[in-house]
């Protein structure tokens, strides 16, 4: 039966923007099936619990200490503010095992640089400076958090659904000067980024990160087909406005040429109605499939129709002209047509199947938001199934 586990990357290598980085090397390292994904901010009991946990398993390894130390001091609030932490549920066979080899090992002792190879995360993006001569602990961060053993896991795990039960998923932490400027949009990493073990979700993310602006919301997501063709109901209207008549003059021009027969401007404006609409709508159909693997209209057992939703990843970024800078990172609609250095060129095939979405307006920050509800996250109640709650 297949087990869960998770990663929990520290509020430093979330502000350090090495998200997705380290998803990245999770996701393409481990044969293991990330299930869910929140960003919260722990405060002074969650963080007094979890380093209770870590201090209770009675291993004699000095790196229990250093994390449980670590804890009670680096995820807690600071200057009145909580920081923003990133949880990653995975699920599978042996998961604690395996992610502990790619999150990598805490050395107590001195080691020289060289001995680093940057094959694990912490390899990578963890630091442990020690005092050689009075073996005092300098400087400590080690970038993610990861149980080794099940039993463990589980009761981490358990503490999870208490602490985020009433949680938001959106986590609200900044004050800055420019507040009033500041403002969020939404991202969608598309379902062609999740079909095999990839980097690419974790490369899309780190390619964002040169925004400057911060990750407040994080989720795992299937759409459903209610929320598909919610979601990209204003496309449909733009697909016909722009498609039907194109398609309505050519089918004219192709009956002209077929039959020798010129037709009437009555008669195109009738393909227009019909085989121009129907084609937009065609093509509006195979965008909603694609986001949820659910094809409007098909009947059960049809082959085009899966009838299993895909998965997709949607993120919260905020900062000063949030939308503004996301999408210049994104590209345009068509990779083809797309700068280079953008996520669409790097990563985008064609014009339905490039990659990622972006919010073009704060107007639509705030419908998309909704319909894919971002304030709600599956992440305790998929800890709570594993449970049999």
């Amino acid at each position: 039966m297949p087990e869960l586990s998770y990663v929990m990357v520290t509020p430093y290598t979330v502000a350090k923007s090495r998200t997705g980085g380290v998803l990245a090397r999770l996701l393409s390292q481990v044969d293991l099936e990330l299930v869910g994904a929140q960003m919260f901010a722990p405060d002074e009991a969650f963080a007094k619990e979890y380093a209770a946990l870590l201090r209770a398993q009675n291993i004699s390894l000095d790196s229990l200490t250093l994390l449980a130390d670590y804890t009670e001091a680096r995820l807690v609030p600071s200057g009145g503010r909580k920081h923003r932490t990133l949880l990653l549920l995975f699920k599978g066979e042996n998961p604690c095992e395996k992610l502990a080899k790619i999150c990598g090992h805490i050395f107590p002792e001195h080691i020289g640089d060289e001995s680093f190879t940057g094959e694990t995360i912490r390899d990578t993006y963890a630091d442990l400076i020690i005092d050689p001569d009075t073996a005092h602990v300098n400087y400590f961060e080690p970038a993610v958090m990861t149980p080794h053993e099940q039993k463990w896991a589980d009761k981490d795990l358990a503490l999870f659904s208490s602490y985020l039960d009433g949680k938001e998923n959106i986590v609200n932490n900044v004050e800055c000067d420019e507040l009033s400027k500041t403002e969020r949009t939404l991202v969608i990493i598309k379902p062609d980024n999740w079909q095999y073990a990839s980097s690419r979700p974790g490369s899309i993310i780190d390619m964002f990160s040169r925004t400057g602006l911060r990750i407040v919301g994080i989720k795992v997501h299937r759409f459903s087909l209610e929320q598909a063709l919610d979601f990209y109901g204003p496309v449909e209207a733009a697909l016909k406005s722009k498609l039907a008549p194109i398609l309505g003059k050519k089918a004219k021009e192709t009956l002209e040429k077929e039959f020798s027969l010129a037709l009437s401007e009555r008669t195109e404006k009738a393909l227009v109605e019909t085989f121009g609409v129907e084609y937009a709508y065609d093509q509006f159909a195979q965008i909603v499939g694609f986001m949820s693997g659910l094809k409007p209209g098909a009947p059960a057992g049809d082959p085009a129709d899966t009838r299993k939703p895909v998965k997709c990843m949607i993120l919260i970024y905020e900062g000063v002209d949030a939308v503004k800078k996301i999408r210049a990172v994104l590209g345009p609609t068509d990779p083809l047509k797309a700068p280079g250095g953008t996520v669409r060129r790097e990563f985008g095939s064609n014009v339905m199947v490039n990659t990622a979405h972006a919010s073009d307006s704060p107007e639509s920050v705030a419908r998309e938001s909704m319909i894919v509800k971002v304030n709600e996250n599956t992440l305790k109640s998929i800890i709570d199934e594993y449970f049999g709650r």
